[in-house]
């Protein structure tokens, strides 16, 4: 049965770039916290994959992947996903939240009589991969298709791979829109909505955006939507997008992890660059994430470190996709200690053991400082956290 969607008329605008220097300073003391030694309860799903009402080559390539019991999302989102719900899922990245939207949507293309297609909108190109990356390991062999719509790959490369089929879109809002231009993409018929990191695509400036892209597909039987926070103003937009939707929460969304110890360096008259470099020669920082609010100061803070034979690369907006995934995977193999950023990888970096986040000019929200060093203190380990302060 087809739902009843009413939504307001999305203007094309495009995001808007922000200028820090506007923007009123956090008070430090937000960036001093102490990890508190939590006792994690271990969540005990009820059934594990292989127990589950799963397609029997869905559980194939589960168990291929070393996967044995769904994670806490995976397990309670499950059921009411195959079914058809709408969903709001607060959950951090590294909880299994592209598995809780990925099975289930797969489970209902194997057990369907009747095709249909899933649009993954994601707010940066990084993330993009990984979930292109994670669907094609779980659908081996099961003559499932996918397209990557992202920045800085060919255009006409785009347009060719969306004339043939494909049983997922997956893409940022940017060339999804660029493609929805050029007529090569039509939404009309697509069955399933699910936007990725919803928060992060808002702080992005891509709210038209996505009104623009859910607005094109009105027929749509299945919305989900996952954010790692949800700010009371955003109901609104959300209520917009989703159709009676269940709500999951596997993570407050509010506060910055407690298992990352959190400090500041007062710079004062000091030299800044000395005072970073020292801290890096500590045997203990083995593997460091270094944020900068501009593309400028990445780029001059990279040559800096190199001179000072500190094995580096950096990540931003102007960089090509090939460079950024290389540097990626450099950081992710510890073939360099540092990974220099700006907020473009302040999500969706699925690397487990950075040991440092580093806050070498602070953020100017603190949405964007927990999600920053979130970044470290996973997967059960202590992280650490610094933030430079003038």
């Amino acid at each position: 049965m087809q739902k009843k969607r009413h939504r307001r008329r999305p203007s094309g605008r495009r995001p808007q770039n922000r200028n820090f220097r506007n923007k009123k300073a956090l008070d430090p003391s937000n960036f001093i916290k102490q990890a508190q030694p939590v006792e994690e309860i271990e969540f005990i799903a009820p059934l594990s994959f292989s127990e589950m009402d799963i397609h029997e080559s869905l559980k194939e390539t589960i168990a291929k992947k070393g996967y044995v019991n769904p994670t806490e999302i995976q397990s309670k989102t499950y059921e009411d996903l195959v079914e058809g719900r709408d969903v709001v899922g607060i959950a951090n990245t590294g909880t299994g939240k592209t598995g809780a939207f990925l099975i289930p949507i797969i489970q209902q293309l194997l057990t369907n009589n009747k095709k249909f297609q899933t649009l993954i909108v994601l707010p940066t190109r990084e993330l993009a991969l990984q979930v292109e990356q994670e669907f094609k390991s779980i659908t081996k062999g099961m003559k499932l298709y996918s397209s990557t719509l992202i920045g800085g790959t060919n255009v006409n490369k785009d347009i060719a791979k969306l004339r043939r089929p494909n049983d997922f879109i997956i893409g940022t809002p940017g060339r999804i829109l660029d493609m929805m231009n050029q007529k090569a993409l039509r939404l009309g018929g697509f069955d399933i909505l699910v936007l990725d990191e919803f928060d992060r695509m808002l702080d992005m400036g891509f709210v038209k955006d996505v009104q623009k892209i859910a607005a094109a597909m009105p027929k749509r039987k299945q919305t989900m939507l996952f954010s790692a926070t949800i700010d009371q103003t955003q109901y609104d937009l959300i209520e917009e997008l989703v159709d009676n939707p269940f709500h999951i929460s596997v993570s407050s969304g509010t506060t910055s992890t407690d298992s990352v110890e959190q400090d500041i360096v007062k710079v004062g008259g000091r030299d800044k660059l000395g005072l970073l470099t020292s801290m890096l020669e500590n045997k203990e920082f083995k593997k460091v994430l270094i944020f900068a609010e501009t593309k400028r100061t990445v780029n001059k803070l990279n040559q800096q470190l190199r001179k000072k034979g500190i094995r580096t690369d950096m990540i931003h907006g102007d960089k090509s996709q090939n460079y950024r995934v290389s540097a990626l995977r450099k950081f992710k193999n510890s073939n360099i200690q540092v990974l220099i950023a700006t907020d473009v990888v302040a999500r969706g970096i699925d690397i487990s053991d950075i040991t440092h986040v580093i806050n070498y000019q602070p953020p100017t929200s603190m949405d964007s400082y927990i999600h920053r060093i979130g970044r470290t203190g996973r997967a059960g380990k202590m992280g650490h956290a610094y933030t430079f302060i003038d």
